[in-house]
């Protein structure tokens, strides 16, 4: 349960203010249909980092034995210090609009995940953990406490969170991470 609880948490932290949490945005001003962008964002996310985890599990096989905590721990405090540099919005594509809210959003929303803190994070915890499911499960659950919110009172919300204070927040949170993987070895 700790590594869906850290996940969660990690996921869920460092998503304020992301580039995917202003595309969520952005696709509820485009798009009147919200539980449609809802469900392509739990779809995506899914998609995107259960391959994520799965690459932080497989990947551990190959790291010398002693050095798992040093590079997982390191890792973290790399990802807490990128998520004190702010994502902007990189717009997305009308050509999808087409398609409807689920469609473009399921598409938008995997492709500005690939190389992004959080799937970078689920890659991170899922090495640690070593739980395909449960590390996949809760990055998918902190996604959806980031971005829900978000689709569904958008502008109101946004307005009203001290986006430093909550990058601050998840970065201390990666870097208390990193420090505990390398502590408790």
């Amino acid at each position: 349960m700790e590594a869906l609880f850290s996940s969660t948490l990690a996921v869920a932290i460092a998503e304020i203010g992301d580039k995917t949490q202003l595309l969520s945005l952005f696709l509820a001003a485009r798009f009147a249909h919200r539980y449609a962008i809802i469900l392509g964002i739990l779809v995506a996310t899914l998609i995107n980092h259960a391959v994520s985890a799965w690459l932080g599990v497989w990947a551990m096989q190959f790291v010398p034995d002693g050095w798992e905590h040093w590079l997982i721990g390191g890792s973290f405090i790399l990802v807490g210090l990128w998520v004190l540099i702010p994502d902007k919005d990189e717009g997305a594509s009308g050509s999808l609009d087409r398609y409807g809210a689920f469609v473009a959003t399921t598409v938008l929303f995997f492709l500005a995940e690939i190389g992004d803190k959080t799937q970078v994070a689920t890659v991170v915890l899922a090495a640690q953990y070593q739980s395909l499911l449960l590390v996949t499960l809760g990055t998918t659950l902190g996604m959806l406490i980031a971005n829900v919110p978000v689709v569904l009172a958008g502008n109101w919300i946004m307005q009203r969170l001290p986006m430093h204070l909550m990058r601050w927040t998840a970065c201390a949170v990666f870097i208390l991470l990193g420090i505990l993987s390398i502590a408790l070895v």
